[in-house]
């Protein structure tokens, strides 16, 4: 065991926990709001004894092509994770800056913040919604990033782009707003990706973890202007996408995969009203929170019955939310996976009646 000190720091840091933090067993999976589509490709490397093209050019090209903006405004990232790391490196002093968050929102944000000694502002989903952007510029103060999760995880809130322009328009010469857009195909619509276009304090994180049923692979996207992104580059590792990574998401961006993603997008949105619906019915659930994104978040009436999902083999996302124990995050699956839900949903009656 070492002797050397670590800083204080990173002795208090709480490590992010994410859904396979926890080494569970199960038989079906809804707790990492993954896809559950698996993609099956048929790839040869013959080149891997050479290093790869730090930002590689196909990819470049048809992540731009798909968002719609230019090759120059594209960073690709290993997960919108490394984008939110680099951002903070690049853009905050250790021991001097701020970031603002507005809670419940993703983890990884607070996390980063710890582990570079930056300070975090924290304000609430409730502040974003319904406070003035008058009012939430003063409330954000000197924070130099401001993080809108939209649609936010794990509630589901969404912003709409005209609110997100006008808090950049209020903050340009002292902030830059992060848009983490990681849920954005499932509402499409909503994107505030034009945003970069207009105003150079904006950013826009993607990821193929979700909608292009990719988790495994980490690929992100961090998308902005072209001198906003200029420092990034300064940061990034030199060789942060493996050829294998940069292969397969290139065949993933193709239009024939696109298309099919968009076509997978609709049966799980569609697949998402029948499970908000069998929710509504049931007398075990108290609240929901049913934005966008493939999940939905609950308030149970009893947690008990999130232990009694586990025996069953059935794994989802418990959460603490507003100061409660009892929430919990479904991830939107195939048909056969929600309909282990709906049997759940039915021995929560049983075993209530029993008791």
């Amino acid at each position: 065991m070492t002797n050397i000190a670590l800083p204080n720091n990173i002795e208090k840091l709480k490590a992010y926990s994410s859904a396979k933090s926890a080494k569970l067993t199960g038989t079906t999976w809804l707790n990492a709001n993954e896809s559950p589509y698996a993609r099956v490709l048929e790839m040869r490397f013959d080149n891997l004894n050479r290093y790869p093209d730090p930002q590689p050019q196909a990819v470049i090209d048809a992540y731009a092509g798909y968002a719609k903006v230019e090759q120059t405004n594209v960073l690709m990232t290993r997960g919108a994770d490394e984008g939110i790391e680099l951002l903070v490196r690049t853009y905050c002093e250790p021991g001097k800056d701020s970031i603002a968050i507005f809670t419940p929102t993703y983890g990884m944000y607070k996390v980063t913040a710890d582990t570079h000694n930056i300070a975090i502002n924290e304000l609430s989903q409730a502040q974003l919604a319904n406070d003035d952007v008058g009012s939430l510029t003063a409330a954000i103060g000197d924070a130099k990033l401001v993080f809108v999760c939209n649609p936010n995880n794990p509630t589901g809130a969404i912003q709409p782009a005209s609110k997100v322009a006008a808090l950049a328009d209020k903050l340009k010469g002292r902030a830059i707003v992060v848009v983490d857009e990681a849920y954005i195909e499932f509402c499409e619509e909503q994107t505030c990706v034009e945003l970069i276009k207009e105003f150079s304090n904006v950013v826009v994180l993607r990821t193929l973890s979700k909608a292009f049923a990719l988790a495994g692979l980490r690929v992100g996207f961090m998308l902005a202007s072209e001198a906003l992104l200029a420092p990034v580059r300064k940061v990034i590792a030199p060789y942060p996408v493996s050829t294998v990574v940069a292969q397969i998401a290139a065949t993933a961006l193709t239009s024939d995969a696109i298309t099919q993603m968009r076509r997978q997008v609709s049966i799980l949105n569609l697949a998402k009203k029948k499970l908000i619906q069998w929710l509504q019915d049931s007398e075990f659930v108290s609240a929901m929170l049913c934005g966008e994104g493939n999940f939905v978040t609950l308030q149970l009436t009893d947690k008990q019955f999130v232990e009694q999902a586990m025996r069953q083999g059935l794994i989802m996302r418990p959460f603490v939310l507003f100061g409660e124990d009892n929430w919990l995050r479904i991830s939107i699956g195939n048909e056969q996976e929600l309909k282990q839900v709906e049997n759940w949903l039915k021995q929560c009656q049983v075993t209530e009646e029993v008791s």
